[in-house]
């Protein structure tokens, strides 16, 4: 026969060909696949789960723009609350103030004219005293009476 290396490989080329025959190679194949479509499903459920996370992140980034917009129409509505308010009580103080004043100046008025009156009434009081008294003096008897009494119903209709 030949040189020992043409032993060798057909020993070898034999020997493959039963490994062949017994099917070797198919449990390999086999499990080649199997790890393969393991590995596949392992892809798709890791590109399922990107996806999934992509989608929280654009959740969670949409309400945190829901919940700024939301906070800074709270915090403008609430500096136009305060505005309205401060200009309400503005104007209820300035209300306030002028009725005050309105009513320090009539309790004034009022003041002046009772004041008055009392000045008046004084004034009267003591010109029909010194009008009797010059009356008393030197008017007597029914005369005197009737001139007293014309005196004191002429200052009092004047008064008045």
């Amino acid at each position: 026969m030949g040189t020992a290396e043409l032993w060798v490989a057909i020993a070898f080329v034999i020997f493959m060909a039963i490994v062949i025959r017994a099917g070797a190679f198919s449990g390999i194949a086999r499990s080649l696949d199997s790890r393969g479509e393991r590995i596949r499903a392992e892809l798709e459920e890791a590109r399922r789960l990107k996806e999934e996370a992509q989608k929280l992140v654009a959740e969670y980034k949409r309400r945190q723009r829901e919940a700024e917009a939301e906070a800074e129409a709270i915090i403008t509505t609430a500096k136009a609350e305060a505005e309205r308010l401060a200009a309400e009580t503005k104007t209820k103080l300035e209300d306030m103030i002028a009725r005050r004043t309105k009513m320090a100046e009539q309790k004034i008025a009022q003041a002046e004219a009772q004041a008055l009156a009392d000045v008046k009434a004084a004034a009267a009081d003591a010109a029909v005293k010194a009008a009797e008294t010059l009356l008393t003096a030197n008017v007597v008897g029914k005369t005197a009476d009737k001139l007293l009494d014309e005196a004191v119903s002429e200052v009092k209709s004047k008064l008045n």
